[in-house]
């Protein structure tokens, strides 16, 4: 990066100088004790700090603008009486944090007074359900929210700190994993910003997934410790605990109105305690709010077990309480893990449930109007289990008659199915349910019992439509197929984009459509929120659209991105937004030589796929593809090689612990970026790198940085994608295959402006078939590059027989080999078009004005009116 276009550094002070200006605001503000005998009481201590939040509020219910002077004494005091540092040891985390605590103080102003307006007008509110919420860092987002980016930047800049190297203190959220959680982040954030009563519910795992460690070009997983001593951005809410019950045993009871109940009694019970996270909205003066849950024991120590000298014995209970919300989605390929995983589906739905459900009759309303003022969306089958569970807790705990129960849970929760991989769609063992929550295997057995009768009546003699649509799986051992329990008790499905809707209806849950009908089913394309994906990761393109647009309307209103199409052809405004693309390019440039070590060359076209690693995602055809342009670039002389566009590929992603075919598939990428890096003879034109720990975080800095972004999911497997979404609103191309949102995409921004190739999704089951039972003829260009794997030029060629089999004795499922040549061709195709500098330009420009479609707030406002139907707040 050059001097010119580096970012401006604030002069750093010295700590002399730090301590001078950290007594300065002391003094002016008043709040330090001068004599032993004043010094405070820690309860006098946080008396104070709630009497001066309190003030702050008020003054701010008056006047809510933001100054410099009052943000100072607020980091100041929460240096001081949150953290406990004294002004002469502080570091960039304690002021990152007093910074923190401070933007948290503010943005409890509109916590507040949503919460107050949704205790008095009582609204119906939507209960998003979701096992992840990829939040991302906070503060960053905050500022943005609170429009005060530039006065907080200003006041720690006064304090003697850089407002950029404090949020790089901060740790994303270890709450989420792919899209799946960013989606959800992404809802909420939407919600929030459009004043929709919509609260999230989830847990609050402690290390999150895990840390990615690459040795030796091995995936390695490490604890990711993300919470750490204190997070500002979490409430804990110890008057809001619940029990939930494991095991134990179904008896049957008599009630005072002399009725026969069933109760579920015995076995093991931990406590769910809430901790909120509050969700600003955009500029408004709506927040939203994340409710986790934390697991906690009965008895967190068992003092006559330490005593008597088993000290292990004494913390039992803590420690079995601590694991259940230890780590998001617990390695599943073991019995422990397998129970582990099931206990935390339960204990989730189970708190958010009983906390929905006292929240509801906190208004005395009638049961019969639970449906009327309670939505419940389960993001995919992970919470599946709130339906038996709503129908025992309106049966067995509330006395509600079946039908009137069953009229209720059908008419509240609606499913969103994000999957059609039969994997993915999760089913139980029926044992694993009757030992771990008995008297819920009996509710699903009475679901599916009275929904077949109602199917037999329906198509009476049609016994191969009973055996497709029931919920229970006859296999050793049965199982419980969780996708069908979601169906049958929603009142809507919906998908996440139009193929992906469409192969849910024909291919996924077609028995499903003949017994309801196709209005159930319905589909809702996905959407990424604009503020975080292209207001705040990308500051230079925000900054250029905003003039070009005259104003910021666009970044809730994005539709309004359209009115750029008329500039595609101006070769100033090109110019421009090239510009913008190459700083972000340095500022990846400059992240990798920082953190990596690694070197690339801003001149060279940005090839990226990022996302979790998985065989469908086709990131191996990716590699395979480099093994081929290596090999062709070492094939020509020095003046063909010359003419060539030179790529840096690069990929990121996390592979689940247990899948080892993935796990290879990040070896392969990294053994074969060490071999190009150690050749001279392409050192100029061709560039690998497996970033590690891909995060929100790194995302940020990752996406505005792309010029091509690989979405080549083999058809009919990516429900819709998100990330397509990031990369094409800041510009960046895309080369992939028609599936999911990309065919959306394509309709939008054009088919010029985007390198689609590959087979269709309704050709897939054919080819399929064909491999399986009649042999498979490998492309000859793959072959080659298959026997440079096998010859050992990448490493010991034993290490990746497993990667070699799936496409010749596996039958090559994701059909590889199928569309490799065209792939090739493709990637051909976009090495001539980045020659053509304008073109490309225009093109990246006609990507992101096409994107209005696919903001969050459009989404979300099609759940509130198609699924939920809810309303914004009225104020």
């Amino acid at each position: 990066m050059t001097s010119k276009n580096r970012p401006k550094t604030p002069r750093r002070l010295s700590l002399p100088s730090v301590t001078k200006r950290m007594t300065e605001v002391v003094i002016r503000e008043d709040i330090t004790p001068t004599t032993p005998d004043q010094i405070p009481s820690r309860k006098d201590k946080h008396k104070r700090l709630q009497e001066q939040v309190l003030q702050q509020w008020k003054a701010r219910m008056v006047q809510p603008e933001l100054d410099q002077d009052q943000i100072e004494r607020s980091i100041v005091y929460h240096t001081h009486y949150t953290l406990g540092r004294h002004r002469y040891n502080v570091d960039k985390l304690a002021v990152y944090r007093a910074t923190a605590h401070s933007v948290h103080d503010y943005l409890l102003q509109s916590w507040n007074s949503t919460q107050e307006q949704l205790h008095k007008s009582n609204p119906k509110r939507c209960y998003y359900l979701s096992m992840e919420f990829l939040l991302g860092r906070a503060l960053d987002n905050a500022l943005y929210c609170l429009a005060a980016k530039n006065l907080f930047t200003q006041s720690v800049r006064t304090l003697g700190f850089c407002m950029e190297d404090l949020l790089d203190k901060e740790h994303d959220a270890g709450l989420g994993n792919g899209g799946l959680g960013r989606l959800a982040a992404c809802y909420l954030d939407s919600a929030a910003t459009k004043e929709y009563p919509v609260w999230g519910y989830g847990l609050r795992f402690q290390y999150g997934i895990f840390k990615q460690i690459i040795k030796d070009g091995f995936q390695l997983e490490k604890e990711d410790a993300w919470l750490g001593m204190d997070n500002p951005w979490e409430f804990p809410r110890e008057d809001t605990q619940y029990d939930v019950r494991f095991y134990g045993y179904v008896a049957t009871k008599v009630n005072d109105q002399g009725e026969s109940r069933l109760s579920w009694e015995g076995g093991e019970v931990v406590k769910a305690m809430a901790y909120d996270m509050p969700i600003p909205g955009y500029r408004t003066h709506g927040s939203g709010n994340l409710r986790l849950w934390d697991c906690q024991p009965q008895s967190t120590f068992d003092f006559a077990s330490f005593n008597h000298g088993d000290y292990a014995d004494a913390f039992r209970d803590h420690n079995k309480a601590n694991n259940l919300t230890a780590v998001l989605y617990p390695n599943d390929n073991h019995q422990g893990g397998k129970e582990l995983r099931l206990k935390q589906e339960y204990f989730w739905v189970s708190a958010s449930l009983q906390d929905i459900i006292r929240r509801f009759k906190r208004y005395k309303c009638s049961w019969h109007d639970f449906p009327e003022k309670v939505a419940v969306q389960l993001n995919d089958t992970h919470p599946t289990l709130a339906i038996p569970e709503l129908m025992r807790l309106l049966v067995d705990v509330e006395g509600l008659d079946w039908d009137i129960a069953w009229d209720i849970v059908s008419r509240t929760v609606a499913f969103t199915n994000h999957t059609v991989l039969p994997e993915a769609l999760e089913c139980w063992a029926v044992p694993l349910i009757q030992h771990l929550l008995p008297r819920h295997m009996q509710i699903i057995y009475d679901i599916n019992l009275f929904f077949l009768q109602k199917v037999e009546k329906q198509f009476p003699g049609d016994r191969e439509l009973l055996r497709r649509v029931s919920i229970i799986e006859e296999s050793q051992p049965q199982q419980v197929r969780m996708a069908y329990l979601a169906v049958v008790g929603s009142h809507t499905v919906n998908g996440v984009a139009a193929l992906h809707s469409e192969l849910v209806r024909t291919q996924l849950f077609p028995a499903f459509v003949k017994v309801y009908g196709a209005d159930k089913f319905i589909n809702i394309t996905n959407g990424v929120t604009p503020r975080r994906w292209l207001y705040q990761a990308n500051p230079g393109l925000r900054n250029l659209i905003t003039r070009a647009l005259g104003n910021e309307g666009w970044v809730d209103h994005l539709d309004e991105l359209s009115k750029l199409k008329t500039l595609a052809d101006d070769a100033q405004f090109q110019q421009e937004w090239m510009q913008v693309k190459r700083q972000n390019k340095d500022r990846l440039k400059d992240w990798l030589r920082t953190h990596m070590d690694i070197y690339v060359s801003s001149d060279a076209l940005f090839d990226i796929q990022v996302k979790r690693i998985h065989e469908y995602k086709r990131q191996y055809m990716n590699i395979l593809g480099v093994i081929h342009r290596y090999r062709q670039l070492r094939e020509m002389t020095d003046e063909e090689r010359h003419q060539q566009v030179p790529r840096v590929v690069l990929f990121g992603g996390k592979a689940a612990p247990g899948y080892d075919i993935a796990k290879l598939i990040i070896k392969l990428i990294n053994s074969v970026a060490k071999v190009i890096d150690e050749d001279p003879l392409v050192a100029d034109l061709l560039k690998v790198v497996f970033i590690p720990d891909y995060k929100v975080s790194l995302a940020e800095i990752i996406i505005p940085a792309s010029d091509l972004s690989q979405h080549i999911s083999t058809a009919g497997t990516e429900a819709s994608g998100t990330s397509n979404m990031k990369f094409v609103m800041n510009g960046g191309l895309i080369i992939g295959t028609v599936d999911g949102a990309n065919i959306e995409i394509r309709d939008h921004i054009g088919e010029e402006n985007i390198f689609l190739f590959g087979t269709l999704a309704d050709q897939v089951p054919e080819l399929r078939h064909q491999q399986k039972y009649h042999g498979l003829l490998i492309d000859e260009d793959l072959q080659l590059v298959l026997d440079d794997i096998e010859a050992g030029v990448f490493g010991d060629p034993s290490i990746f027989n497993p990667l070699i089999d799936i496409i010749t004795y596996g039958a090559d499922y994701y059909l590889i080999s199928e569309d490799f040549h065209a792939y090739l061709e493709t990637q051909k195709t976009v090495d001539d078009t980045f020659k053509d500098k304008a073109a490309w330009a225009k093109k990246s420009i006609m990507c992101t004005a096409g994107m209005g479609f696919f903001s969050s707030d459009r989404s979300i406002s099609e759940y509130a009116e198609r699924i939920w139907n809810i309303k914004p707040l009225q104020r």
